[in-house]
């Protein structure tokens, strides 16, 4: 029977086909497969559109694909206990079933609006049954609602999987895994790697699954297949208490029904009004336009039919014109119209357009000024609530600097991570042990905030923060105050926007915010090194001019920051973030050069966060940084093996 799904109308899977009975690759095509994915902390991605076009918006894909997904099915059931799912169990290959009972592992599941996602999702459902774990399928979801799912109700789900690429191109998909609210930490991860690889050394692996399947009572998995409605229904509600819990610092009805009604009266004081283009993502099935327009705000949703996208899925750049536009104009008919936001594909971040108003034009919010507005607001809560409190922030590598400004005036300290959300996760987690209140933390690079209690980035709780800014004037003139600044007569966003610290950055996907690179990191960098340290004796004159004196040097991998260059602070594989911040007379970081190769997609990163707005200085820094990588691969690549120093 065909199982329609009640919001987008799409059709979930029907529990007659067996999606899992198709003519198996031969080995060499799963490798081929498999050599092709990325596999990371962050996920596991690549190109799963049939044709092999990272910009194929079809639905098929090919079969070495779907062992693939079998397989992340398996691993997972494996990596949680499931009896089915062992070793001996593929050795016996009995073909039947196993029951539900007390070692049936429970799996919160869930997909973005990629064309290949519903595919992939019956695939995994049906694999995850067959192996005897308990499904609690979501179908299309966003990111972060799932995870508030199970961030809220631990208990009912041992683990969650998302079938998600992020922000990759549409003909790309992947899996995240998780439990507990947040994606795995690091090590975490790569046991459930390893389990993964080990998969396809084991003999029989695909036709043992195949095999339960053909033998499955469709009952079974009918009754997972109905159960989406309910299973959705629930997850929407839990998403809005959690949004509430997130924004209001409270788990209480009580609370959250206090600020939701204090920003309602606000806003029939001075009406808000949000652009949502949502350019056909999850977030087009998530709570957005009920949950904002409860708080009296004003929505005019944009591209909200889920799969229905209409741009790149990146929300920078040439991605966020059409919602620009579309905020002018109705900021033209509608003064209360003066913010808009765009999330990716799994919706887990969103960037933001605004009104100027006194030019009355929309523009383009930088990533990292979007980021450096939540950091203010969710600080000066927490300062008000508690002025003792030893407050800190958690980041990224390449998070700009504008961040510590606003920390150094509010009293909290920052934390640097590697890049990657779950380092920075579980980096906060680390200070807490330690008695610091993290209440924001986030990868500032790409605009993506995390607030506690959330454990990923959520565009939600941006637009919350931003919300509270906007209706609660006493976080204003908290910064005001810090900054012995005037208070004006008329708090607006573009006034916070202005007095924000002022810096220059590379955006993170730019022509400029990445390279190619063929040399291995460890070659990479230690040429890098030695080329720095003759630039910077022979670049001296001209760095003087800009008032640089000295500079230090970080090697960024997970949660851990090795102050200095060499190898002996870094460790194999060598891959970390590593950061050169340079200094004025005075001792104080006025600007900085990053690099990292990415670990989910194919390009290698690099960024130049220069103080003030001077775009001459920055473009000297970004070309240097790319002059420097460049032939530091090229001498890599000659000379690749290890020298000593």
């Amino acid at each position: 029977m065909l199982v329609y799904d009640h919001i987008s109308h799409l059709i979930i899977a029907d529990d007659q086909y067996d999606i899992l009975s198709f003519p198996l690759p031969s080995k060499e095509e799963v490798q081929q497969a498999l050599d092709s994915m990325i596999l990371s902390a962050s996920g596991w991605r690549k190109v799963f559109a049939e044709s092999g076009d990272e910009e194929d918006a079809g639905r098929s894909i090919k079969e070495s694909d779907g062992v693939l997904s079998m397989f992340a099915a398996l691993a997972l059931a494996r990596h949680l206990g499931a009896p089915a799912a062992q070793k001996e169990a593929i050795q016996k290959n009995t073909g039947v079933c196993p029951p539900l009972d007390g070692s049936s592992p429970t799996i919160l599941v869930g997909l973005d609006a990629r064309p290949t996602g519903r595919l992939i999702g019956d695939l995994v459902c049906r694999t995850l049954v067959s192996l005897g774990c308990r499904v609690r399928y979501l179908f299309i979801c966003a990111a972060p609602e799932i995870m508030a799912d199970c961030n809220l109700f631990p208990d009912e789900a041992d683990a969650f999987l998302y079938v998600s690429a992020s922000h990759n191109p549409i003909g790309h998909n992947g899996f995240k895994f998780g439990k507990a609210g947040g994606v795995y930490s690091g090590e975490e991860s790569k046991k459930l790697t390893d389990l993964f690889r080990s998969l396809f050394e084991e003999e029989g692996a695909a036709s043992y699954i195949q095999n339960l399947s053909a033998n499955l009572d469709n009952q079974r998995y009918l009754d997972v297949l109905t159960s989406v409605k309910g299973q959705k229904e629930q997850s929407l509600e839990r998403y809005e208490q959690f949004i509430l819990t997130t924004a209001s610092k409270s788990e209480t009805i009580k609370d959250h029904h206090a600020l939701s009604r204090f920003i309602n009266e606000r806003n029939e004081k001075k009406p808000l009004g949000i652009v949502a283009e949502l350019n056909g993502s999850a977030r087009s099935v998530s709570i957005d336009y009920t949950f904002l327009n409860s708080l009296g705000i004003k929505m005019a949703m944009l591209n909200n039919k889920v799969g229905q996208v209409v741009h790149g899925i990146v929300p920078e750049g040439e991605n966020l014109e059409p919602c620009r536009e579309t905020l002018e104009y109705l900021h033209k008919k509608e003064s209360a119209f003066i913010l808009g936001y765009v999330p990716d594909n799994d919706g887990d971040r969103g960037n933001l357009v605004f009104i100027r108003e006194s030019t009355g034009k929309a523009e383009i919010m930088e990533a990292q000024s979007v980021f450096a507005l939540v950091v203010l607001a969710e600080l000066c809560q927490a300062r008000l609530e508690n002025p003792s409190a030893k407050l800190a922030v958690a980041v990224n590598g390449p998070t700009s600097m504008r961040i510590d400004k606003i920390c150094e005036a509010l009293g909290a300290e920052v934390f640097r991570s590697e890049v990657g959300e779950a380092n920075v996760v579980e980096l906060a987690a680390q200070k807490r042990t330690e008695g610091y209140q993290v209440p924001i933390l986030g990868e500032g690079s790409n605009g993506g905030n995390i607030t506690h209690p959330a454990k990923v980035r959520d565009p939600m709780n941006t637009i919350m923060s931003l919300v509270k800014l906007l209706t609660n004037d006493e976080l204003f003139r908290l910064w005001a105050k810090a900054n012995q600044m005037k208070i004006p007569m008329n708090i607006s966003l573009e006034t916070i926007i202005d007095t924000l610290p002022r810096f220059t950055t590379t955006p993170s996907f730019s022509d400029k915010g990445k390279m190619q690179v063929t040399s291995s990191q460890r070659a990479l960098k230690q040429a890098y090194e030695e080329l720095f340290l003759l630039d910077w004796e022979a670049r001296g004159e001209e760095l003087s001019l800009f008032g640089i004196t000295g500079y230090k040097a970080y090697q960024m991998e997970g949660t851990t920051v090795h102050e200095g260059m060499g190898e002996e602070n870094r460790n194999e594989p060598f891959s970390g973030g590593y950061k050169i911040v340079f200094t004025n007379s005075e001792g104080k970081a006025t600007d900085c050069i990053w690099m990292r190769g990415s670990k989910t997609e194919p390009v290698f990163r690099v960024q130049a966060d220069c103080e003030g707005e001077d775009a001459h200085r920055h473009e000297y820094f970004i070309d240097w940084q790319r002059d420097l990588i460049a032939r530091a691969d090229a001498l890599a690549s000659v000379n690749p093996r290890p020298r000593s120093h």
